[in-house]
């Protein structure tokens, strides 16, 4: 039985730029940098895509991913969930395999500059933490969510406080606890948890701090990702040796 599978998920849909999962950075589909950092990974046993489409299961196996089955149309949309995705997975494995893994990683396609060491490093945090529920990449933020505010009635307030005083907010930033930002770096997870508990993460999650990571969302996003890799070839190339 693999102990640990990755999951890569890469549905066709996408608003904010056309086919985004298979969009070419240095002349690659982006969801081909998830999948080579995957099977770089010397504690990953098995790499596998869920997607919608047969045109994306092409482009994923050809770099190497297993694409067992398509995820179905009512699980794809844009208001579907990462936990939809998994559960999926891990249901198709147990009817079609009779097995289940011990840990599955989490690869998102949109946050593909990654390296391989800290993804097994990360599944050996989790392996090594029995109270934690989960396992969760993310940075810190170059201003502490602290300082952040919204809009009410049209007036500024400021978040978690709750005080419209925004004179405070001003503070030297080192007067302010650190904050992260979950990038999608690496997740791991234990499909035991998802099991029990219908959910993916539960309330003891481990913290992996990785190095700051872009996340496309947007065509700008997109454009400085061109940009990074253009000035340090070296980010591709760990990738594609």
């Amino acid at each position: 039985m693999s102990q640990v599978v990755a999951i890569i998920p890469a549905r066709s849909g996408s608003k904010s730029i056309p086919d985004k999962n298979i969009k070419h950075l240095a002349g690659k589909p982006l969801i081909a940098y998830s999948i080579a950092a995957a099977r770089l990974a010397k504690n990953i046993d098995r790499v596998i895509v869920s997607t919608d489409s047969q045109k994306y299961a092409d482009i994923a196996a050809q770099y190497g991913a297993e694409v067992p089955f398509l995820r179905p149309a009512e699980i794809s949309g844009d208001t579907s969930t990462d936990y939809l995705c998994i559960k999926h997975t891990l249901d198709w494995l147990q009817d079609q395999e009779g097995s289940q893994p011990e840990y599955l990683v989490h690869l998102r396609p949109t946050t593909p500059l990654r390296d391989s060491r800290c993804i097994e490093d990360a599944i050996e945090l989790l392996r090594n933490t029995e109270v934690a529920t989960a396992l969760r990449s993310v940075h810190e933020m170059s201003e502490s969510a602290y300082k952040t505010m919204e809009i009410e009635t049209g007036f500024l307030k400021r978040v978690f406080c709750g005080s419209f005083d925004l004179d405070a907010a001003n503070d030297n930033r080192q007067r302010f606890s650190k904050t992260y930002h979950p990038n999608g770096y690496v997740d791991v997870i234990r499909s035991s948890f998802v099991r029990e508990n219908l959910k993916l993460h539960g309330n003891r999650v481990m913290a992996y701090i990785s190095e700051s990571a872009v996340e496309v969302d947007t065509i700008n996003d997109f454009a400085y990702l061109e940009y990074k890799v253009a000035s340090d070839p070296s980010l591709v190339n760990r990738l594609f040796k």
